[in-house]
């Protein structure tokens, strides 16, 4: 049986490990002037050398070599039996596999013993974070007076998990993902080493699939020596692993681009019928836009990624888009190849993603179920339709009822200066796109409809205020009553706003709450309820009710039985 490339290249020696020199620094530091620690926590993602590290660190603990800086020296008896993987003091255990409390004592009992030929005992536990609460308990008094002949080695990839008890007893050393020429340097060598007809081009590929893990980047690189006699290609490479061309991704962003729906939805099936992984495009596309993002963004070096002959087509394309769009089309395609995996339809997500990320704002909020916006003129959005006049919205003091009673009486003097103006706090100016206040009063209706399928409380609570002015990016709601000024202010029901006014005008806008008197508040724009309508009390009354229903069954559930609900 052949042995497995990561296996058979796995390092010998301090120096054949790649990618984690500031640890192998420290370790070997420590060697030369013995000072050896009794525990070690090496933490990092898989396939970062954690445990080709701990068998170094028992092998040269343990080594017969003289001098410390040639430890280990692979020739002594000691070197060779740690190979063999027959030396009887390096005790490797899978704690995933061991996760009791029963194993761990066990531990206990033979780490008392002294070594069989080498000079420490050194177990590595492997996964450690998978061990349960009573066995870290029965782990930490080891760990706290170990006997001077054990060495611990404790590995993981989730740190987070182990007690802090336990960590602060190690010394603690962080594994980083291998870079990506690194690995592509090693591949080489090993390609070089085994007699492998391969592509450079064909390495980045593998490189990039592996996301900084040297033994997925062994084992693809051992798969797909077997794929091919002929060598490994780049199209042998993307046939095996179900990627796309950088022709068809370019080929989606120009749609993406420009907007053209249709040419994108007929490329990503046709590409997903040529074979290719939605998921695997989906992170193809993912990984292009977040490099248009950075170059749109000021960074001048292209991605590794992208070919030598498509470098300029890709400077031009990042030119093509806003860096928020971007950012947008990013988290969109990031989801989908998530949630690729458990769609019915694998490309559903990945096309859905595209349409969403190509429509612009206005057609965007359009598709929500309420009717198109009538928005004013100089706003950037869509425009009211032609021959269609825009009702007129009275200002503040025409709907004030204040200023109606008391009307202007000039004196003789001063006939021709105008009043002097009330005390008013200084407002910012609204911002460049920024909608004003009579588009929020128009689609006011509009905003209480999109709320009010999600959280019935926010909509009638919503209904008792009315827009009040802009100022910047921020649109100031009045209320009447501080408490619903004081529940719409909430951190959760002001998100939820802001979330529906970013759907329902296309730019994020932020929101404020304040309390007008009675005397100082204009008429608001939204109709009052009528007798099909419910009014706020009655929805707050309703959403009472309901919370106080929940109540009961949680009551009832923890005082254990439908007893206990019907006394309360």
């Amino acid at each position: 049986m052949t042995q497995a490339l990561y296996r058979k290249w796995r390092p010998r020696t301090f120096e054949e490990v790649v990618g984690q020199e500031h640890v192998v620094r420290t370790l070997r530091n420590a060697l030369n002037s013995g000072r050896i620690h009794h525990a070690y926590l090496f933490a990092g993602p898989r396939g970062t050398g954690k445990t080709t590290t701990a068998r170094l660190l028992a092998k040269a603990v343990n080594c017969l070599a003289p001098d410390p800086a040639e430890r280990p020296c692979n020739e002594c008896a000691i070197c060779q039996a740690v190979n063999e993987g027959r030396l009887m003091d390096l005790i490797e255990i899978d704690a995933a596999s061991n996760t009791g409390v029963d194993d761990v004592r066990e531990l206990r009992e033979r780490v008392g013993f002294r070594p069989n030929v080498a000079r420490y005992k050194v177990y590595v536990i492997d996964e450690v974070h998978m061990l349960s609460n009573a066995a870290f308990n029965a782990l930490l008094k080891t760990l706290e007076e170990p006997p001077p002949h054990a060495i611990f080695v404790l590995a993981t990839t989730e740190p987070h998990r182990i007690p802090p008890t336990i960590r602060s007893r190690c010394q603690r050393f962080d594994f980083r993902r291998i870079p990506l020429e690194t690995i592509v340097e090693r591949l080489e060598r090993i390609a070089e080493g085994e007699g492998i007809a391969v592509e450079r081009e064909a390495l980045t590929l593998i490189a990039r699939q592996a996301t900084g893990s040297m033994r997925d980047a062994e084992s693809l690189l051992d798969q797909l020596a077997a794929y091919s006699d002929e060598g490994i290609t780049v199209d042998v490479v993307r046939a095996a692993l179900g990627t796309g061309a950088e022709e068809a991704v370019m080929g989606l962003v120009d749609a993406l681009a420009e907007g053209d729906t249709a040419r994108g939805l007929a490329l990503i099936n046709r590409v997903v019928d040529q074979g290719t992984d939605p998921r695997q495009f989906a992170r193809q596309v993912v990984e292009h836009l977040r490099g248009l993002l950075l170059t749109r963004l000021g960074s001048e070096e292209t991605p590794l990624h992208v070919p030598n002959g498509l470098r300029e087509a890709f400077q031009a394309q990042a030119r093509r888009f806003d860096p928020r769009r971007l950012a947008r089309a990013v988290r969109l395609f990031n989801e989908a190849a998530t949630e690729a995996r458990a769609a019915w339809q694998p490309q559903l997500p990945l096309e859905l993603a595209f349409v969403e990320a190509a429509l612009p704002p206005e057609e965007r909020r359009s598709g929500g179920g309420s009717p198109p916006a009538v928005t004013p003129p100089g706003y950037k959005g869509a425009s009211s339709p032609p021959g269609e006049p825009r009702p007129k919205v009275p200002s503040r003091q025409q709907a004030s009822p204040r200023s109606a009673e008391r009307p202007s009486t000039p004196s003789p003097s001063r006939s021709a200066e105008p009043p002097p103006p009330q005390h008013v706090a200084p407002t910012r100016p609204p911002v460049e796109g920024m909608p004003p206040l009579e588009a929020f009063r128009d689609r006011w209706a509009d905003l209480l409809r999109a709320i009010h399928p999600h959280n019935h409380s926010l909509a009638a609570l919503l209904r008792s205020g009315h827009p009040l002015r802009v100022e910047g990016e921020t649109l100031v709601l009045g209320f009447q009553y501080p408490f619903h000024q004081g529940k719409v202010s909430e951190e959760n029901n002001r998100r939820a706003v802001e979330d529906a006014l970013e759907r329902l005008f296309g730019r994020p806008i932020r929101v404020r709450c304040e309390l007008v008197p009675k005397d100082n508040q204009a008429a608001p724009s939204h109709p009052a309820p009528s007798a099909s309508q419910p009014s706020v009390r009655d929805e707050l009354v309703e959403a009472a009710v309901r919370e106080l229903g929940a109540r009961v069954v949680r009551n009832a559930g923890n005082r254990g039985g439908t007893e206990n609900a019907r006394g309360f």
